[in-house]
């Protein structure tokens, strides 16, 4: 389980079916073991193996069908995150790194002290796009407002801008989204208790 708080950047350094490689920061890549989990750009992947600060893992073509691995290209910077332990701080909202679709970036610019996110949502996936909830873009923890259809926007501070690869991002650019887990599951039981 993560919490959309990235932790740290890291560097595509390959990817082919099948498998990423990834270069992470010494700190980070220090606790990571084959088996272990870690969030990359939202999406929870499981070490098979590290050399030094490079770690693989593999892509099943699930994942690779339902986010952007398959578009990105090497050196890509990508958002880190190590599985929240149970003594850990909870911050941000419950992640489970399993990505439900790919959206888009409609405008990403600059206000104030800070910068406004404009992204589009496939349409089969609107309903859990909520006003002041929660959506994981890119495995990053945010706030949508200004719900419109399938068009959403967020205000995305200085902390997150500078630590994440949001800075990389420009219009056109596909993001991994992840909707709230709890709204699904609410789902699921209302359809068995009202059924079509």
């Amino acid at each position: 389980m993560f919490t959309g708080i990235v932790q740290d950047l890291g560097h595509l350094r390959r990817a082919r079916p099948g498998e990423v490689e990834i270069d992470a920061p010494s700190l980070l890549a220090n606790r990571l073991e084959p088996g272990a989990s870690v969030a990359v750009n939202g999406v929870c992947l499981t070490v098979r193996s590290r050399n030094g600060d490079t770690f693989r893992a593999e892509l099943s073509s699930e994942t690779l069908r339902r986010t952007t691995f398959a578009s990105l290209l090497p050196p890509s910077r990508v958002n880190l995150e190590l599985p929240v332990g149970v003594e850990g701080v909870f911050d941000g909202h419950l992640v489970l790194g399993h990505v439900d679709a790919i959206g888009r970036i409609q405008a990403l610019y600059r206000e104030e002290k800070g910068w406004v996110l404009i992204a589009k949502v496939p349409s089969s996936f609107c309903r859990y796009v909520v006003e002041k909830g929660s959506i994981a873009v890119d495995g990053i923890s945010l706030t949508p407002y200004d719900v419109r259809e399938n068009v959403f926007r967020c205000s995305i501070v200085p902390e997150t801008y500078e630590r994440t690869a949001l800075q990389d991002r420009k219009s056109g650019d596909p993001v991994n989204l992840e909707f709230d887990v709890l709204a699904k599951y609410v789902e699921r039981m209302i359809r068995f208790v009202y059924p079509d």
